[in-house]
This record gives structure tokens, sequence and C-alpha cells, in this order.
């Protein structure tokens, strides 16, 4: 019985029956909510929004990209990658960029919050997330909103987080690029000192008359046999001494020779290692395509008035009816409990 009660209270038929017993109650309650509405209206003050809409470049290596004979020829000319949106993504919501932006921007005074006041930070990040968003599209772009009371502002912030981003993502790569080139150059300079001491190794040892071992042997053992044959003493015992030099550093020598030809290819390849390193470290390339930078808005983007005021009196309405409704039913409850003692 309880049940069909609470059926029937909540029933369309009792519903039409409610409104109309209390049809002026509700169209009071409904002007005063729309009065209410246009004046909160005005309270509210406008927002105006401005986005930027960009794709990060590539993450390959712009040294490999321009020297390097690969398949990544043209990798510094393409999109990049999910991998890159993501870590933009991350770049763009950093708190350095925030940092920057409320600094630059005074957003302290701009919001109206008082630095001193408890929780200040708080209110400030709260009331910046709300005002910047950063969202990333279908197309595998990256979507830059900013709501402001002033478009001018609205605008400046939305191209100065674009603009930040990519000197961000510049200071990263530099930073690391500067790590990489130092160890390499480090490395460069350690093998050109290497072959400069075999070379004064070389230039010793050709100081002593040892400059190419296998051809100055054929050729003194050749003379060494004439000088015997035309019993010339002095020339054979003068080209003896020579050949015992030649026994003596001609091992040292063919080593050196060697070793010389190892390490200058070792060199070459440093050294082009050494070029990319500073190809990376001198880019200045940008890190984003900015396909559609933001513009001042002239049409406020909220409060939207009509939907305001239809949301408001709407709301009020239906609240007053369920109001009604539980008024209501808790009347007749009490009645029924008056004729039930009785």
């Amino acid at each position: 019985m309880q049940e069909s009660v609470q059926e029937n209270i909540f029933s369309s038929t009792n519903l039409l029956r409610i409104i109309s017993q209390n049809k002026i109650i509700l169209l009071a309650i409904s002007c005063i909510a729309f009065v209410f509405s246009i004046a909160l209206c005005f309270y509210i003050p406008p927002k105006y929004k401005s986005t930027v809409i960009l794709f990060p470049t590539s993450s390959g290596s712009i040294s490999q990209a321009l020297i390097t004979e690969s398949q990544q020829k043209k990798e510094i000319l393409n999109f990049g990658e999910e991998e890159d949106v993501e870590q933009l993504m991350q770049v763009l919501q950093s708190s350095e960029i925030r940092n920057r932006i409320i600094e630059k921007y005074q957003l302290f005074e701009h919001y109206r919050i008082n630095p001193d006041s408890k929780y200040a930070n708080t209110q400030l990040y709260k009331k910046y997330e709300s005002n910047v968003k950063v969202s990333r599209t279908e197309y595998m772009s990256i979507k830059i909103e900013v709501l402001d009371e002033s478009p001018d502002t609205a605008a400046l912030i939305a191209n100065d987080i674009a603009a930040l981003v990519d000197s961000l993502f510049a200071k990263i790569q530099k930073e690391r690029a500067l790590k990489a080139f130092i160890i390499v150059e480090k490395e460069f300079i350690s093998q050109k000192n290497k072959i400069k001491s075999i070379e004064d190794s070389l230039f010793v040892l050709s100081k002593l008359g040892v400059i190419d071992v296998k051809s100055q042997t054929e050729m003194y053992s050749e003379q060494h046999a004439i000088a015997i044959a035309s019993g010339n003493e002095r020339a054979k015992l003068e080209i003896e001494k020579k050949l015992d030099i030649l026994a003596t550093y001609g091992s040292s020598h063919t080593i050196l020779k060697e070793q010389m030809f190892e390490e200058v290819k070792q060199l070459a390849i440093i050294e082009a290692k050494y070029r990319e390193a500073k190809i990376d470290l001198e880019q200045d390339l940008p890190n984003t395509y900015i396909v559609s930078p933001a513009e001042v808005a002239d049409k406020k983007h909220s409060p939207i008035y009509w939907l305001t005021i239809s949301i408001t009196v709407l709301s009020t309405l239906l609240f007053s009816i369920i109001i009604l409704i539980l008024f209501e039913k808790h009347i007749k409850k009490k009645v029924r409990l008056i004729s039930n003692q009785t």
C-alpha cells in the first residue's frame, strides 16, 4: 500500500496536479530565478578563448638526418610520431613553463589572488589549470587553449606557451648535446695526440735512416753484395752499419707504421662522430610546427547568457517541484498517522 502511494506521488499525473495547484508559487520562483540569473550573468566576467595548434617535429638526430648516409635522410622534415606527441605534452604541462607564464604576466595580480594569503599558490595553480588546457587531437597534433578576461592576454599567453615549449626543448637538447660533444671532443683530441706520438717516433727513426724497412733492406743487401764483389771494404762497412740499424729498429718501425694505419682509421671514425656532435650542439632548428597561431578573439567564449539563464531557471523550477512533492508527501504521512490514532 505504501509503495503504491509512493508511486502515485511521483507519477506524471500527480506531478501535473502539483504544478497546477502551485503554478503561482512556481511562476514566482521562476521569475526570481530569472532575475537572479540575469544579475549573475552581469556579475560573471566574460572570458575569451585563443587557441594554438602545433605538431612536434621528429626527434631524430639532426646530424644523422643531414650528413649521415642512411635511410633517415628525410627524417628531419617529418612530423613527430606518437611518442614525440606525448613528450611534447609533458613539456607543455611542466611547472617550468607554468612558472614562466605566471611570472611574465603577473598572474597573482591578474587573477586577483593575494600572494600572501594561505594556499595562494594552490589557488593560483588551480586557476591557471582551469584557464589553460593542453589536449591531443585526433590528427596527432596538440591544441593549447587559453581562457582569459582579456582577449589580447589570452592570445599572448597561448602564443608564449608555444614559444616557450620550443625554447625549453632546445635547452634540454642543448644540455644533452653539450655533454655528448665534450665526451667526443675529448676522445678526438686523445686520438690525435696518440697519432702525433706515433708520428714523432717515426720521425726519430727517420733521422736514424729507417724510412721503409723492406725496400731499404733490399737495396742495402744488393749494395752490400756489390761492395763485397768489388772489394770495397769501406763501403761494405758503411752498408753493414745501415743494415744493423735496420735490424735493430726495423721491427719497431713496422709496428709503428701498422699502428699508425689503424689509428688513422679510428681517427676518421671519431672525427665523423665529432662533426655530428658539433652539428647537434650548434643546431637551432625548431622543435615544433605551429600550424595555427593564436589570434585575438572578437567574441566572448563564456558565459553564454541564454544558456546560463535557462539552466538556472529550469534547475530552480525542478528543485522547487521536488520540494513541493516531498512536502506534500510529508503532510499526507502526518494526516495518515493522525487518522490511525483516532
